[in-house]
């Protein structure tokens, strides 16, 4: 299966879980709490109010060799958009990619997708875990700001 099958076939529009696909076209379901989608909702108004040069994205289907991951929030700039707009799933990584922790994450999984989004053209990629705190990370490692969005938090509050 193919991320266009997922979005188009009937019977998947309204999980209620947020769903990727392996590299086998398999379909991952990913049970999330009320929190998550708190942090979500607050990470995209955070980078809404520091840039208008780019559009905020909630689960932006990004395609990698590894199947169809799923960024909780993502920043990608107009330039980009206008290359991804209309596609079922972007072919080019959005510049910074978020990922908020869920139960069903490791720290092995997160370090997988990080390299998916890096090879796919993230600039950035943070991590939010389940207290708030964010992690952000190049290419190269782990950074203690984001150098695009210079004033993001290190933590957001409950």
């Amino acid at each position: 299966m193919n991320w266009q099958e997922v979005t188009e076939h009937p019977s998947l529009r309204d999980l209620p879980f947020k769903i990727e696909l392996n590299e086998y076209g398999a379909i991952v379901m990913n049970p999330v709490k009320l929190s998550h989608a708190f942090y979500q909702g607050k990470i995209s108004k955070y980078m809404e109010a520091m840039r208008n040069d780019g559009i905020i994205l909630v689960e932006c289907a990004v395609w990698t060799p590894k199947g169809t991951k799923v960024a909780n929030v993502a920043w990608m700039s107009n330039k980009l958009w206008k290359k991804m707009k209309g596609k079922a799933e972007a072919t080019i990584a959005p510049e910074v990619c978020v990922e908020v922790l869920s139960i069903s994450n490791s720290d092995v999984k997160m370090k997988e997708k990080r390299k998916l989004y890096f090879e796919r053209g993230a600039k950035e990629v943070w991590i939010c875990d389940e207290y708030g705190n964010i992690s952000f990370y190049n290419v190269k490692r782990k950074i203690s700001k984001s150098a695009m969005f210079k004033d993001f938090p290190n933590k957001i509050e409950i």
